[in-house]
């Protein structure tokens, strides 16, 4: 596989752009772990390698336990995964799938009993930026490097 191109120095302009967003969501007050959640979650729907290799390493390197990365898929199944977790999945799942279902009004109620309007803005705006980078990677062909 080859990268297509290296889109941060084909347009400098746009990556800064990108990382005024994803600077916006790191200092937004959300958790560190549920933005995670939300990077890989978004990144196993849309097919990103690139980002899921990134954001499962960065899971581990914050603590987070295997079983609960490895389970991210399933995680309706997975007992291991807290009330506001699950909301945040289900709506990460629906703002990737935005075209299929909307986001109903019990997911929003569910989500809004963890977190007040501009928290709920926030997780739109995480879910928004990593979308926005999978579809940077995924376009200029960008792919994991093997462990060695």
């Amino acid at each position: 596989m080859e990268v297509r191109f290296n889109y941060q120095q084909a347009n400098q302009d746009a990556f800064r752009a990108m990382l005024k967003l994803e600077d916006y969501v790191k200092t937004s007050g959300l958790d560190a772990t549920l933005l995670e959640f939300i990077k890989i979650r978004a990144s196993q729907i849309n097919g990103c390698a690139f980002c899921l290799d990134m954001h499962t390493r960065d899971l581990r390197k914050m603590g987070e336990t295997e079983q609960r990365i490895y389970l991210l898929s399933a995680w309706r199944e997975a007992p291991f995964y807290s009330d506001k977790e699950k909301a945040v999945l289900e709506l990460t799942e629906a703002v990737v799938r935005i075209s299929e279902q909307g986001v109903p009004q019990d997911l929003y109620e569910r989500v809004r009993a963890h977190f007040d309007e501009k928290e709920y803005v926030n997780l739109i705006m995480a879910v928004n930026t990593i979308n926005a980078w999978n579809r940077l990677a995924i376009s200029t062909g960008m792919f994991p490097k093997e462990d060695k």
